[in-house]
């Protein structure tokens, strides 16, 4: 197999994997593409993590290479639920170019987009 070969089969390869779990923050690190095609999992992984209890979920992108509207559906959709129960969906986002995306559709105003897990560990600091 080639390197860009390797390299394309990585990236597109979607995967989820539960980091850890302890009391109500759950941390989840997702590889690959995000799209219609992996929402329904997405979405059924972070609706487990709700029903558990979670109030707190850090969703790690850093090896997301693509994100399309029906991910960031599924996201919109966890961080409604997660406020209405007091808590937050913070997402871990060191990728300029993904960043951009919830930049330039605004979505940087509703979601909390960490660097780092470390710094999606810290307590949210209050303004005002």
């Amino acid at each position: 197999m080639s390197d860009q070969s390797e390299r394309t089969a990585w990236t597109q390869a979607f995967r989820l994997e539960d980091v850890r779990a302890t009391g109500e923050k759950v941390v989840l690190a997702v590889y690959g593409e995000l799209d219609l095609h992996v929402a329904p999992e997405l979405r059924d992984r972070l609706d487990i993590a709700l029903d558990e209890g979670a109030r707190v979920i850090v969703l790690d992108l850093s090896r997301v290479t693509f994100i399309d509207s029906m991910a960031l559906g599924v996201l919109l959709g966890t961080v409604n639920r997660l406020r209405r129960r007091g808590g937050n969906l913070r997402l871990v986002v060191p990728n300029p170019e993904l960043r951009r995306i919830f930049e330039i559709s605004l979505l940087d105003q509703i979601f909390t987009l960490d660097w780092s897990r470390e710094e999606a560990s810290e307590p949210l600091r209050q303004t005002g």
